[in-house]
């Protein structure tokens, strides 16, 4: 599930500014909605045939899948301009949170290595006749981050009864 000629790693220019501008959307579907995700990411990025993005990370834990979505923003100095390329982009990501909402999306930093090369595996193997349901199986399955206890107020905050 890929578009043009995306890269998730924007190319880097002169003076290391990127080139292009590369907004990471995280969907995150419960274990068995992983199919019906894929399918409506799938259905929402036909409706955007102009904007480039492809699937750049994925993982899971106990409950839910991690699908990390790239969408080319496109050059920074067009994003600044607000060119076409911009506004369809945003468009599609606004759609991503508006119809997809359901599989709880926000904004992500750049997947890690593991998911990168998760995310490769699922995207070579989606045209050899593998489910992605199979992809996520091998997968290894992360710890879900702790509930961090609740801050003790400091001295100077506390009220008195």
């Amino acid at each position: 599930m890929q578009r043009s000629a995306l890269n998730a790693q924007a190319a880097i220019g002169q003076g290391d500014e990127p080139e292009s501008v590369v907004v990471h959307v995280q969907l995150r579907p419960r274990r068995g909605a992983t199919r019906k995700c894929l399918a409506a990411l799938a259905a929402l990025a036909a409706e955007h045939p102009e904007v480039a993005f492809g699937v750049t990370g994925l993982s899971k834990d106990d409950r839910v899948v991690r699908v990390t979505v790239g969408i080319d923003l496109g050059p920074r100095a067009a994003v600044a301009k607000f060119s076409p390329q911009a506004q369809a982009a945003y468009a599609f990501v606004s759609d991503i949170f508006a119809t997809l909402y359901d599989h709880m999306p926000v904004y992500t930093a750049e997947p890690s290595g593991a998911e990168r090369a998760a995310a490769a595996v699922l995207l070579e193997s989606a045209g050899g006749g593998t489910t992605a349901a199979d992809v996520l199986e091998a997968l290894p399955v992360t710890p879900a981050a702790p509930v961090p206890a609740p801050r003790l107020p400091g001295a100077g905050e506390r009220i008195p009864a």
